[in-house]
């Protein structure tokens, strides 16, 4: 049998046919474009899926089910809550299957890369493993005794955890989310604030260079020796290592992998800071037990891979 897994992101809907290994075999993209309300996305989904079908010249009868990894909170076949777009108790599965009759799990996009980095990439092997994905927000997904830890679908939400009380307000209401800080969104608008404060810094010309501030844009500038985006660097991997310690102490995972376009940055800014904050104050080191803290293997592919391959785990 094949699978159809379906990563919907903010800005764009992904989805791909994948067989029994996890192996991506084609691909299909389109833009998410302007919200017009629950029937009409779920009509985009079915036909971003029928696409694939069509372009791996796949009939409907040799597809098991088809996954979907939605940013927000779902339970059963129903989004209780996105935060970045606009759908509260929307019955998904029931809408899309009036498109294409297709049996369908939804789960949390970060879920869904969990489980795919769980089965196909840096978590194989384990019981117990996190991912958190660094993106347009901050998202988690938990492995926890070989089953995906979902609970009745409010569960994961990692980056509505508050890391600077009264700080900045996040789109969920509360001010001071780590997703606020340790985003990409987040290390842009810290990157945009320093550039203000700082007319002489390297970071102007890198994001001129770039056509304008991105999340890579302060870690550019850092590896071209600019001291002020070293500085951005710091203080956005202090964020980001205040909930991942917070993770560490809750979950003691063996292994947290950390995906996202954020970390692709150098291991000398990101990873190995991250790493010694990380183990310098965690909990579980007063006995010894430090996770490993690596990169996500699998990129852009986990969430398609796992929302395909949510079977495997639940």
């Amino acid at each position: 049998m094949y699978y159809i897994g379906i990563d919907v992101g903010g800005t764009n809907l992904k989805a791909g046919l994948v067989d029994e290994s996890g192996a991506i075999l084609v691909t299909e993209r389109t833009p998410l474009g302007a919200f017009t309300g629950p029937e009409a996305f779920a009509g985009t989904l079915a036909d971003l899926a029928k696409a694939v079908l069509h372009t791996a010249g796949k009939e409907k009868e040799e597809i098991a089910y088809v996954g979907m990894g939605i940013p927000g909170a779902v339970a059963g076949g129903e989004i209780l809550y996105t935060c970045n777009i606009p759908m509260k108790d929307v019955p998904l599965s029931g809408l899309f299957r009036r498109h294409l009759d297709l049996p369908v799990l939804l789960e949390n996009d970060a879920n869904c890369a969990a489980v795919g980095e769980w089965v196909c990439g840096a978590g194989r092997g384990t019981k117990d493993f996190a991912v958190i994905t660094l993106g347009t927000g901050v998202g988690g997904g938990f492995v926890l005794n070989g089953k995906l830890y979902s609970g009745g679908g409010m569960v994961g939400e990692v980056g509505h955890m508050v890391v600077e009380k009264g700080g900045v307000k996040c789109n969920c209401g509360r001010r001071g989310c780590w997703e606020t800080y340790a985003s990409a969104t987040g290390l842009i608008r810290m990157t945009k604030e320093t550039m203000d404060a700082h007319p002489e810094s390297l970071l102007h010309k890198i994001a001129a260079e770039n056509g304008g501030v991105e999340g890579r844009t302060a870690f550019q500038a850092a590896e071209a020796g600019d001291e002020t985006a070293k500085a951005v660097c710091r203080t956005y991997v202090e964020y980001l290592a205040a909930g991942v310690t917070n993770l560490v102490n809750i979950l003691q995972p063996e292994v947290l992998a950390v995906g996202g376009g954020v970390a692709a940055a150098s291991d000398e800014l990101l990873m190995n800071p991250l790493r010694e904050i990380v183990n310098g104050e965690c909990y579980p080191r007063h006995a010894g037990k430090l996770p490993r803290i690596v990169r996500a293997e699998l990129g852009n592919d986990a969430g398609i891979i796992g929302a395909a391959l949510l079977g495997r785990a639940i």
